[in-house]
């Protein structure tokens, strides 16, 4: 499938997974974006190293882990945000990223002035038309 058959988020899933990989190293297992008309909620399942996981067993460990990867986004945004820019031909206007320690996942927020509330559910539920995961 080449790029013109990829989907908005497809487009934004593969953007995302490969920024993770360029600023850590590492692929998620899978990528999962989910659009409204004003807010993209990138999730980047399992993407923490083994070291990370370990780490994050102690809540100051784990504390700490959440500030690095605040601090590693907020210094190395500016690719994916253009490329979302790109990709949907709207000005990212806000992100940011939180890390649950405890299931190894990456959440990246881009808004154009949303308040955004990201829950990470303990069971999968059916994707709706505006998600799409990618596997690594």
């Amino acid at each position: 499938m080449d790029k013109t058959e990829l989907t908005m988020a497809q487009q934004l899933a593969d953007a995302a997974r490969n920024f993770q990989i360029r600023q850590t190293g590492r692929a998620p297992t899978t990528v999962t974006v989910v659009m409204n008309e004003d807010t993209v909620v990138v999730t980047m399942h399992e993407a923490l190293s083994p070291a990370e996981q370990a780490l994050a067993r102690s809540p100051e460990g784990a504390a700490n882990l959440r500030e690095f990867h605040k601090e590693l986004f907020r210094n190395s945004v500016g690719s994916l945000q253009k490329e979302i820019e790109r990709i949907t031909g709207r000005k990212v206007r806000e992100a940011a990223a939180e890390v649950d320690p405890g299931t190894g996942s990456v959440i990246h927020a881009f808004t154009t002035g949303t308040s955004v509330q990201v829950f990470l559910l303990a069971d999968s539920i059916p994707s709706e038309s505006s998600a799409h995961a990618i596997p690594a």
